[in-house]
């Protein structure tokens, strides 16, 4: 683990004190829980779109020039 520093205000400081008595935890335990709680929360998905055009082939990127071909893509038809 890495070390580090926060800041917090007196109020969320007596919030956070309070929770770790109750629960009986150490405080940096709870912050982690907390912050890594809030980053898979807050995590965005995949961008629009992603996945919607799936063609059920897991080999298209490796016969891409096939593939295009059969589609006559760049042939000026």
């Amino acid at each position: 683990m890495k070390r580090t520093t926060i800041y917090l205000e007196p109020e969320l400081e007596a919030l956070l004190k309070a929770e770790t008595l109750r629960r009986k935890r150490p405080m940096a335990e709870l912050i982690r829980e907390a912050v890594r709680d809030y980053l898979v929360r807050s995590r965005p998905g995949p961008p629009p779109g992603a996945g919607a055009f799936a063609s059920g082939e897991s080999d298209t990127a490796a016969r891409a020039e096939e593939v295009l071909g059969e589609t006559g893509f760049g042939t000026g038809r």
